[in-house]
């Protein structure tokens, strides 16, 4: 698992604000792609941070959350930015 959240972060933040009593933080074995828009094409994310809540995943890679959803077999695909902002990328703004 992972522990890195934001300073004044805790998972009961991250579940109150989402909505979602069960949200958890994932570990970092599994792969984490960004979907290029229009090109059918992904890039690889190192993300420090993979939150999970409701069917949505928000995974931190180099201070910017992306927003994505947990595949099937376990890996993240996101496809977009949802900025630095932990507060406002749960929110979706």
């Amino acid at each position: 698992m992972n522990s890195e959240l934001p300073t004044g972060w805790t998972i009961e933040r991250v579940r109150a604000l989402s909505g979602d009593p069960s949200a958890i933080s994932l570990s970092f074995d599994r792969l984490v792609v960004l979907e290029v828009a229009g090109q059918g094409d992904y890039e690889p994310l190192r993300p420090d941070v993979i939150l999970a809540f409701h069917d949505l995943c928000l995974v931190r890679d180099d201070g910017e959350w992306f927003m994505g959803q947990l595949d099937d077999d376990g890996s993240v695909i996101c496809w977009a930015s949802y900025g630095s902002d932990l507060d406002k990328a749960i929110r979706g703004l």
